[in-house]
């Protein structure tokens, strides 16, 4: 049953991602994970997951930011899709990190609890028995998130496409039969608009309900009072770290706010009148149309005061779902994973820019 449990979770959190990662590659950012944060800087990344027995389990590695290794990922547009991409696979890394720490934690008790009372040799049999009862749970961990990787990416991109692309167009389809005065190119395109928003809307509202998806929100708000507390100069320690906001312009929530608005005003340009060749289109356009929300967000976050951070505005309010007040325990997760990822940066020489 636990399992189970830890599988939607895990399901739920994959499909909230985009949502709950900031990708921006020459700044401090994050993602909320179950039970924990992940911290990024330019040259590491880090994370920190606390176990119900109150333990924390930590992992950090290096890495190079993907404008360092080939020049093009750095021009305007293509470094937003390759950025992006980069923060959505080393988000799901994490996530599954997470997972397997979850899975782990819910395998060990009784079998570490068997292996103790069944040992009636000395301390260090015990030990030697607990730690092989550790590595079997890891190994089946593994195994367990090697399957569930392969099979919601299938399903994450199948989810994607109906959910924010078959289904606007269709219900917009439907209504322009309904109505002949829907079939115009923009009366159509804001219907589809619209409709994509409020299922992308009621999905993130939806899974708040739940607990476990609420704690993700908690920590997803302990990820952005840190990297607000660091950006500040601040002492990274909780009674600080708890001073500052959850609402973050760099946020994931921002980005996909961004795009669907940006995507209404981009559909209206494409000519097509057929269902299926604005189906095609809509996937077409998508990296053009996440490359320059990109570019506005990152924008944005720089000049707080142009005309550019009211586009983001939508996705700032939208922050009060996706974003709850963490507490005291998850704010320290969140600081040990951002203070091992600049262990690293430092390690790395990486240049840190602030904004």
């Amino acid at each position: 049953m636990r399992s189970l449990r830890n599988f939607v979770r895990f399901l739920v959190a994959v499909q909230l991602l985009p949502a709950l990662e900031s990708g921006e590659e020459t700044l401090v950012g994050g993602q909320a994970v179950l039970e924990g944060v992940m911290m990024r800087s330019p040259h590491a990344w880090a994370i920190a997951c606390r176990k119900p027995s109150g333990e924390v389990v930590t992992m950090s590695q290096p890495m190079e930011r993907p404008s360092e290794r080939h020049r093009w990922m750095a021009w305007p547009i293509l470094r937003g899709v390759m950025t992006l991409g980069y923060a959505m696979s080393l988000g799901y890394r994490a996530l599954r990190f997470s997972a397997n720490v979850a899975i782990e934690d819910g395998m060990q008790p009784e079998n570490v609890t068997k292996s103790v009372a069944t040992t009636s040799s000395g301390m260090l049999a015990q030990q030697m028995e607990i730690e092989s009862e550790k590595s079997r749970a890891r190994e089946k961990a593994a195994t367990i998130s090697g399957w569930l990787a392969a099979g919601n990416v299938i399903f994450s991109l199948a989810f994607f496409i109906f959910m924010y692309k078959y289904l606007p167009l269709l219900a917009a389809t439907e209504f322009k039969k309904y109505n002949p005065a829907f079939g115009g190119q923009i009366a159509f395109n804001l219907v589809d608009g619209a409709i994509r928003l409020l299922l992308f809307l009621l999905f993130i509202w939806g899974v708040s309900l739940f607990p476990d998806i609420r704690r993700v929100y908690e920590y997803h708000g302990a990820e952005h009072k840190t990297v607000f507390a660091f950006e500040d100069g601040k002492p990274l320690n909780s009674t600080e770290v708890q001073k500052y906001s959850t609402y973050h312009p760099r946020c994931g929530t921002s980005f996909l706010m961004t795009v669907m608005l940006i995507s209404i005003g981009f559909y209206m340009l494409v000519p097509f009148t057929t269902f299926w060749a604005r189906f095609a289109s809509r996937i077409v356009l998508l990296p053009i149309i996440a490359g320059i929300s990109y570019e506005i967000i990152r924008f944005a976050a720089k000049h707080r005061g142009s005309l550019f951070a009211l586009m983001t505005a939508p996705g700032m309010w939208l922050q009060r779902i996706t974003t709850k007040p963490p507490s005291d325990q998850m704010a320290e997760c969140a600081i040990t994973a951002l203070e091992q990822a600049m262990v690293l940066e430092k390690a790395n020489g990486g240049e840190l820019i602030i904004a």
